[in-house]
């Protein structure tokens, strides 16, 4: 199988998940015990007001012909009107998502630049001291609460020793950039506004940071393992045998393919970054995705709980899909299984 019927086989499998998404999340959004219109109204509206909103965004219709009118809505783009503020469900993602994304890349990029060399020197030196203080480094980030470290963190290097700053994105006598992408460090640097990238790299690094460990103790014990296991193999002890210094064994012969497993966690992981970014976002009073999916699930808007549902899928399967192929490009023997 070439490498395009793979992708063609693989985005039709990711069309077919995301339709099951939004049909399973239409039904569980429908279903709950909770009335959003009286939510919306509050509980002493009268009778004739709640049925009358009802019947006005179609909460009344059966609920097939109600997921119908959802994706004909949805293949026009329209993901609905969110109860909770009156605003485009799709105006409400567009001004929330990209500051998730911001926080997610930047948790990314900790996770990546921490967990490979830590990984490599865990391995290189297996059983001893380095290696030792890795695989308990790597157990706190797969182990401790997000919340734990985050509030540890905020206590030790804000509240303590005021190295780092608090919550937020920008400090409060700090100028705004312009509104270009909605990440206020790329918006930065775009309009060359360079106090507000710095207050916006200094704002960034305790939330990358507590996002991305839990991601960097992964990739550290995936990267451990696959180079111990890539080690032993018999073209490594060839090279190893020609004398090649003991370096350029790791980094050319043997480093390559033990980060393929370590692709694949890499790319599943940072789609779970964009959607359990709840915790970190609340804690930092990062305006992200996860704080407006909470404020959704709380407010019951189902409109707004669905899009939100179906950004966050159709990240996950992009991303999944984007390692899927990598992974076929980098070992074409995957294209056969």
């Amino acid at each position: 199988m070439n490498l395009l019927r793979f992708v063609a086989r693989r985005a039709g499998l990711t069309m077919f998940v995301l339709a099951g998404v939004t049909l399973i999340t239409f039904v569980i959004s429908h279903v709950v015990p909770a009335d959003p219109v009286a939510a919306y109204l509050g509980e002493h509206a009268p009778p004739a007001l709640v049925e009358k909103v009802r019947h006005q965004i179609g909460l009344d219709k059966p609920l097939p012909v109600q997921y119908v009118i959802y994706m004909r809505d949805l293949f026009h783009g329209n993901l609905g009107i969110s109860i909770m503020d009156n605003r485009p469900v799709s105006q409400d993602l567009a001004q929330y998502l990209p500051a998730t994304v911001e926080l997610s890349t930047a948790a990314m990029m900790v996770a990546i630049a921490i967990g490979i060399p830590t990984g490599v020197v865990s391995a290189l030196y297996k059983d001893r001291w380095p290696d030792q203080v890795a695989r308990v480094f790597a157990l706190g980030g797969t182990s401790l609460p997000v919340f734990y470290v985050a509030l540890l963190l905020l206590g030790v290097l804000y509240s303590k020793l005021g190295i780092l700053p608090g919550p937020g994105q920008l400090g409060i006598y700090t100028q705004p950039p312009p509104h270009l992408t909605g990440m206020v460090a790329v918006d930065a640097l775009l309009s060359g506004s360079w106090d507000a990238l710095r207050d916006a790299c200094r704002h960034l690094i305790l939330p990358a940071f507590v996002l991305g460990y839990y991601s960097a103790g992964l990739i550290t014990r995936m990267t451990r393992g696959s180079l111990l296991e890539v080690l032993r193999q018999d073209y490594v002890r060839t090279a190893r045998a020609k004398g090649l210094a003991e370096g350029r064994v790791v980094l050319r012969h043997a480093l390559r393919n033990a980060l393929l497993p370590t692709v694949t966690v890499i790319g599943l992981t940072y789609g779970s970054l964009l959607s359990g970014a709840v915790l970190t976002e609340t804690i930092f009073s990062w305006p992200g995705l996860g704080r407006y999916a909470t404020n959704s699930v709380i407010s019951v808007d189902i409109p707004a709980v669905l899009g939100v549902t179906l950004v966050i899928a159709v990240i996950y399967s992009m991303a999944n899909l984007a390692v899927d192929v990598l992974y076929a490009y980098l070992d074409p023997q995957v294209r056969y299984t």
